[in-house]
């Protein structure tokens, strides 16, 4: 492997670290913040509602994804998308690390 190949590789190795440092969030600040999310997800986001769908265990990054495309309104839905409105990218950061913490067994 030549030296342009190492230094480039090298480089997106150290984006990929910058980014996923970038996005891990807080567990114990989500936890915090999952008062409002417990109505609906359940208090260890495990859903008594069958509309509503399970969040423990489920993987950080999509829930961040989903939050952000609730909040943005790429993906819609009436109950969502005014809870996820008045979220930081650090509020959802922190909520994400603290479902993605959760046993999904209970």
């Amino acid at each position: 492997m030549n030296l342009l190949n190492k230094r480039t590789l090298l480089g997106l190795a150290l984006s990929s670290l910058v980014c996923f440092t970038a996005q891990a969030g807080d567990v114990e600040k989500g936890k915090a913040k999952s008062a409002t999310c417990a109505a609906c997800h359940g208090a260890n986001g495990i859903s008594m509602i069958p509309d509503y769908p399970n969040l423990a265990g489920q993987k950080e990054k999509y829930l961040i994804s989903q939050l952000k495309a609730f909040r943005s309104g790429d993906r819609k839905n009436p109950v969502m998308a005014p809870m996820a409105a008045g979220l930081s990218d650090e509020d959802i950061a922190n909520l994400a690390a603290y479902y993605a913490s959760l046993n999904p067994a209970g």
